[in-house]
């Protein structure tokens, strides 16, 4: 079975590492990171030139299966696979890891784009955890009374100029005693992240619920309705079952 997986998580890594060595698998990334982790499968780095780009490739390399394990922000690709497989009649899975859900004593403002982030810190100053990833921090350009410091695998260069920044250079997992040793020692008065869900990074969001600081959270974006799993075993299960 010729399978690709569209990686760049967690998931993603637990998946390649599970695999039948008779599956003929294909790993892509984005490369949005100059030094992924390296992994036990061939691996593509790039896009693929949208949707008929990523059937003709389908089609080309005669693959039988899909697997979209990619970040719950990455709508885009998401979009693309469900696209190109509908196309191309390949069958597609995507492992779709299950949001956080707000718990007793968080203190959440949840909110749907990156703009809204913005406005949710209001017009006080405050020191602001971003953990967003490097690609979406210049909206925070907008408001530069903050203090803002920023965690993230790359540089973010000037993407955000402003008057008050620290990077912070890191690869999860990250756990809640960190986390809370980091918040209290940056003296962070609010936390800005993504609701992606799944374990890696949860450790900052058990970290402001114990130390009752406040949360701008923004809910992951709408995807296709495919068949999909929550989890790397999930999507081997079903890789066996289509192997026969």
């Amino acid at each position: 079975m010729r399978v690709l997986i569209l990686g760049g998580t967690t998931e993603a890594s637990a998946l390649v590492k599970g695999l039948d060595p008779r599956i003929d698998a294909t790993l892509s990334l984005a490369g949005r990171t100059s030094a992924p982790k390296r992994e036990p499968v061939r691996t593509r780095i790039g896009g693929f030139g949208g949707a008929e780009g990523l059937a003709a490739w389908i089609a080309e390399n005669r693959i039988d299966a899909v697997i979209d394990a990619t970040h719950p922000f990455a709508a885009r690709i998401g979009r693309n696979a469900a696209l190109a497989c509908e196309r191309t009649g390949v069958a597609l899975l995507a492992i779709r890891r299950p949001a956080w859900e707000r718990r007793q004593g968080d203190r959440w403002t949840e909110v749907e784009t990156m703009s809204e982030a913005v406005l949710a810190l209001g017009e006080t100053p405050r020191r602001v955890f971003l953990t967003i990833g490097r690609l979406e921090v210049g909206a925070f350009a907008t408001a530069p009374q903050h203090d803002y410091i920023v965690r993230a695998i790359e540089p973010i260069g000037d993407a955000l100029p402003v008057p008050r920044l620290t990077e912070i250079a890191a690869r999860g997992p990250f756990g809640e005693a960190a986390e809370m040793t980091f918040l209290a020692e940056r003296r962070i008065d609010i936390l800005v992240t993504k609701n992606s869900g799944g374990p890696a990074t949860y450790g900052k969001i058990a970290a402001t619920r114990a130390l009752g600081l406040p949360v701008v959270i923004v809910r992951p974006p709408q995807k296709p309705a495919v068949e999909s799993v929550p989890d790397a075993e999930g999507a081997l299960a079903w890789l066996r079952a289509r192997e026969g």
